[in-house]
């Protein structure tokens, strides 16, 4: 479990480390947990030591949304006196989002010709 947590850590301190470094306009745990992908792409042997703690984690993720309910409730009048911008950020950003990952899925469906070596004879 130590071994876990000292893993994801690591690989969020890189991610900070590589934003901070170049600058990057992306968060470092974004980077950092692209490099955790990267590692468990290439050392799949890592994930079954990883699964447990990481499946532990999601189980309380909820508590996660505690700070988040906090900086709500703190600018609850700036909220409030915003609320337009806010709501018409949120719509545009769903739509784009929905759009983007029905457009992703698409092209990831599109039907794969069979390699030549499996064609039915006397087709191209």
């Amino acid at each position: 479990m130590i071994n876990t947590f000292a893993v994801l850590l690591i690989f969020q301190t890189l991610g900070e480390g590589l934003a901070y470094l170049l600058s990057l306009p992306i968060p470092g745990p974004v980077i950092g947990m692209l490099l955790l992908f990267v590692f468990l792409i290439i050392k799949s042997d890592a994930v079954t030591a990883l699964a447990p703690t990481a499946l532990g984690l999601l189980r309380h993720l909820s508590l996660l949304f505690v700070p988040a309910g906090v900086g709500v409730m703190v600018y609850a009048q700036r909220i409030a006196s915003e609320w337009l911008p806010i709501l018409a950020a949120l719509v545009a950003s769903t739509a784009v989002s929905i759009a983007v990952t029905a457009a992703v899925v698409r092209w990831l469906h599109k039907p794969m010709a069979p390699p030549p070596a499996l064609q039915p004879e006397g087709r191209p």
